[in-house]
């Protein structure tokens, strides 16, 4: 009877470890399987670049509006990057232009700091050039020329510039009539339905809050570009006016 009770004893323990090491297997395998699935489905999502991310989301935006945003973004920096070039060609070191006519005017009279001014670039040189053409008609001459052709200099460095502006606010205002224009969307599909069902409202809101966000995203660039140029045209017409100033000081100890 011991040996019936041990025998038994052992094959209920053999089937319980049997049925356990089944149950372990099994859920080994299914947390595998189910861990090969889930890197199978996260690795499209990891695989999907920033570029590839960013044109599923401009063509789901719909190409009406979008393409409109995209092109101000385009005008815009093309804008930008012209006037930026411009500006940094247009930067001139204006204490040593001021020591070369210093120089030249000395040694050489009117005609050498001219020649000076004529070899250099930039609007300071060329408002120089404006003051030293005028030294025959009087210092009053000198300074209305001056004056005059620094009005004409700061207008080419502003040239093109309000469009980046019109740009930076037409680009939100095209997103937020995205924003209604799929709202309008999403409405009258429930309307067509006539249930509230979340699947219908759902894409005229994706549309809507795409467009809204990447004409955001394009002002946002386009005001930092913006800033940039305006601080760097207000930095030029401050040397121009300092140039200026310095201009007359330079005549009038010359004429003495």
């Amino acid at each position: 009877m011991k040996r019936l009770f041990s025998i038994l004893a052992i094959t209920g323990m053999m089937v319980f470890g049997t049925a356990n090491a089944t149950t372990i297997a099994s859920t080994t395998t299914a947390t595998a399987v189910a861990t090969t699935i889930t890197q199978d489905d996260a690795a499209p999502a990891e695989t999907l670049g920033f570029h590839q991310e960013l044109k599923k989301r401009f063509i789901e935006g719909g190409p009406g509006f979008m393409g409109i945003v995209l092109l101000c973004l385009i005008l815009g920096l093309a804008i930008a990057i012209e006037r930026i070039i411009f500006l940094n060609l247009s930067t001139t070191n204006t204490k040593k232009l001021t020591q070369d006519v210093e120089d030249a005017l000395a040694s050489g009279g009117v005609e050498a700091a001219k020649e000076v001014c004529r070899n250099t670039k930039g609007p300071v040189a060329s408002i120089y050039y404006q003051g030293l053409d005028r030294t025959d008609e009087g210092l009053d001459a000198v300074e209305k020329a001056v004056v005059a052709y620094g009005g004409v200099q700061m207008g080419q460095l502003e040239k093109n510039v309000s469009w980046i502006s019109l740009f930076i606010a037409l680009a939100p205002m095209l997103g937020f009539m995205g924003t209604v224009i799929g709202m309008i969307q999403a409405f009258d599909k429930i309307e067509a339905a006539g249930d509230m069902q979340p699947s219908l409202v759902a894409g005229g809101i994706k549309v809507a809050l795409l467009t809204t966000v990447f004409g955001l995203v394009v002002a946002i660039i386009l005001q930092i570009f913006y800033n940039y140029i305006i601080a760097k045209i207000d930095s030029i017409v401050n040397n121009m006016e300092d140039a200026s100033i310095t201009l007359m000081d330079l005549l009038i100890r010359h004429k003495k």
